[in-house]
C-alpha cells in the first residue's frame, strides 16, 4: 500500500521512510528508537510497518488499520 512505513539501516543510522518518498522521514542512532518512531508513523497513517534487519532483510512486519489479508467473518 502506498504510504507504508519502512524502518531500515543505512550509512550508520537507522531510518524511517514513507513508501514513495525519496528521502528518510526520520533518522535515529538506535534501531529501537527508529522502530518506536516508525510504529507511531504507521499507526497515524493506518498502514503497514516493515522493519528491516541491518542486512536489509525484513525481520518484522506489522499492520495498523485495515489488513488486506484478513478474512471478514
Amino acid at each position: 500500500m502506498k504510504g507504508d512505513i519502512e524502518t531500515y539501516f543505512e550509512n550508520g543510522q537507522w531510518k524511517n521512510k514513507v513508501e514513495g518518498s525519496a528521502r528518510a522521514a526520520s533518522t535515529h542512532d538506535t534501531k529501537a528508537d527508529a522502530v518506536d518512531k516508525g510504529r507511531d508513523m504507521a499507526r497515524e497513517r493506518k498502514v503497514e510497518h516493515f522493519i528491516r534487519n541491518q542486512d536489509g532483510k525484513i525481520g518484522e512486519r506489522n499492520t495498523y488499520g485495515h489488513d488486506p489479508r484478513s478474512i471478514p467473518g
